[in-house]
């Protein structure tokens, strides 16, 4: 089985990747989050998990998922991780894996992929020229692809992560200020007169966060992962996350190159 996380879909296309080579079923991380989230695995299935990195460490849903999670007979099977970044990963692959080892679960290979950026609410945070995205999204084909036959293969041993300078720096304290301060909904803004009441923004949300009663309204319960995905999907750009994204673009996987 493959779980996954994905805000604008980079992830998702992976995620898909792997379990369309592998013929393994593909579970959505928030929707187990609404089972008991106890799984039994079939004789020979691997364990992948796919997730894009949020301030370089796991989003807080995949954590909640893997803290709640309880597979049957794990030790032994073949386990697998994917994370997408836009630039470095710092230490979260490592972090997942101390979460995996308490429930039994040993990484046996990893891969991060580079990805177009999506995160734009910090100063010095930009979406990627067009030419840019094209040429991370030709790249990450192909690192997916040989990622596919190491894990059809089940070989192990197998490490590819771009960590980024100082990554335990990036992970545990600027990560960790992140993380615990500025994954919210609260900023998120609606011009309502631009808005065409079309209710993408919630219909994309990957947690349904978002309220829609002719305009979008956030729950404001914690269950934002500021993933973005409704500022990038509003096809006139009439939410912003505070001031800082007016004049930021847009991105989501697919969108420059269908």
């Amino acid at each position: 089985m493959v779980f996954y996380f994905s805000g604008t879909g980079n992830t998702r296309w992976a995620a898909q990747q792997l379990a369309a080579a592998t013929g393994e079923q593909l579970l959505f991380i928030p929707d187990q989050l609404n089972t008991a989230c106890h799984y039994t695995l079939a004789e020979g299935e691997r364990i992948g998990f796919c997730f894009p990195v949020h301030g370089w460490q796991p989003p807080h849903i995949v954590r909640e998922f893997i803290g709640r999670m309880a597979i049957a007979g794990a030790a032994g099977h073949y386990a697998y991780a994917l994370c997408t970044c836009g630039d470095s990963t710092g230490l979260a692959v490592k972090m997942l894996a101390r979460l995996l080892a308490d429930k039994g679960i040993a990484l046996q290979s990893v891969q991060s992929l580079i990805m177009p950026e999506s995160y734009v609410c910090l100063p010095f945070m930009y979406t990627d020229t067009p030419e840019r995205e094209r040429e991370k999204i030709d790249q990450a084909r192909l690192d997916l692809a040989a990622f596919v036959k190491v894990v059809a293969n089940r070989q192990t041993g197998h490490s590819r992560l771009k960590l980024g300078l100082t990554p335990w720096t990036f992970s545990h304290v600027i990560g960790a200020y992140f993380n615990r301060c500025m994954i919210t909904d609260k900023k998120f803004t609606v011009d309502s007169d631009v808005c065409i009441h079309c209710g993408r923004c919630a219909a994309e949300c990957p947690v349904a966060d978002i309220e829609f009663d002719n305009t979008p309204r956030w729950k404001n319960n914690g269950t934002c992962t500021c993933c973005l995905s409704c500022y990038h999907h509003c096809p006139v750009h009439a939410i912003n996350y505070g001031t800082i994204t007016r004049k930021r673009g847009q991105y989501y996987f697919g969108k420059s190159w269908k």
